[in-house]
């Protein structure tokens, strides 16, 4: 059995996969390429189909016309080692797009992301229920996600 996310866009489908997997090392486009049929989206070769990889995930993508906008009902995560890793995937992800609360943004096809420190992980599986709490209060008072202040807050 295989898992593999469906990501439905209105137009520019082809510019976003571009654009993501280009910022996630390891990431690829395998194919894209015009529905050769006619469905209920359109003509002949005005749906189409991309196929890549994001990381080691595995997603399909469709350009065909309005449906349901994206929501927070679905999001991608992505779990940087650095601060540097976030600060440049922030920075490309929210360009045309908007930023939120608690490390969240919308790129510019309305998609959300979540880029957290993986270090967050780990200090929120601490025993310390107090270091756990003043973490999160840190981070639920942050944009952008900063281990430094997330570091900070767990040593009280």
């Amino acid at each position: 059995m295989k898992i593999i996310q469906h990501l439905w866009f209105e137009k520019d489908m082809e510019a976003a996969v571009r654009f993501y997997t280009s910022l996630i090392p390891g990431s690829k486009v395998h194919s894209i390429a015009p529905l050769m049929a006619e469905t209920p989206s359109g003509p002949e070769g005005s749906v189409k189909i991309a196929s890549f990889t994001l990381g080691d995930q595995n997603y399909m993508a469709i350009e065909a016309g309005p449906l349901d906008p994206f929501n927070h009902s679905f999001s991608i995560m992505v779990e940087c080692d650095t601060q540097a890793e976030i600060d440049r995937l922030w920075d490309a992800l929210k360009e045309g797009g908007s930023v939120e609360q608690c490390g969240w943004l919308k790129d510019r096809w309305g998609l959300s992301w979540q880029i957290v420190p993986k270090r967050l992980g780990e200090l929120m599986e601490d025993s310390d229920h107090a270091k756990v709490r003043r973490v999160t209060e840190a981070m639920l008072k942050m944009v952008k996600l900063d281990i430094a202040g997330l570091e900070a807050a767990a040593k009280g």
